[in-house]
C-alpha cells in the first residue's frame, strides 16, 4: 500500500500546464483554402456536346455507309472428310 499511497498522493499533487493558443505555432501548418479550378468553357462544351450527338454509330459486325460488309471466314474445318479417307470402315467378323 506504501506504493499506492505515493502514486495517488503524486496523482493530487499533478498540476498540467494550461494550453495556450500560441502553443501550436510551428508544429502545425496554417490552413490555406485550394486554388478554385479553371472554369471550362462553355462554347467548347456545346460544340463538342453537338459532335458527338452528329456521329456516327459503329456497331462491330455492321458495315458503314458506302463499304460492303466484311464476309466471316469460316475457319472451322470439317475433319469428317478427312477421316473417312483415312480410316476406313471395320470389315464385321
Amino acid at each position: 500500500d506504501l506504493v499506492q499511497d505515493l502514486y495517488l498522493r503524486e496523482l493530487k499533487a499533478y498540476k498540467p500546464t494550461p494550453v495556450k493558443a500560441s502553443d501550436s505555432d510551428g508544429h502545425v501548418m496554417t490552413f490555406s483554402a485550394p486554388k478554385a479550378p479553371k472554369s471550362p468553357e462553355e462554347g467548347d462544351i456545346a460544340n463538342d456536346l453537338k459532335a458527338y450527338e452528329t456521329q456516327a454509330v459503329e456497331v462491330e459486325g455492321q458495315a458503314a455507309q458506302g463499304e460492303t460488309a466484311a464476309v466471316d471466314e469460316d475457319w472451322f474445318e470439317d475433319d469428317e472428310e478427312d477421316a473417312d479417307e483415312h480410316n476406313p470402315p471395320m470389315a464385321s467378323h
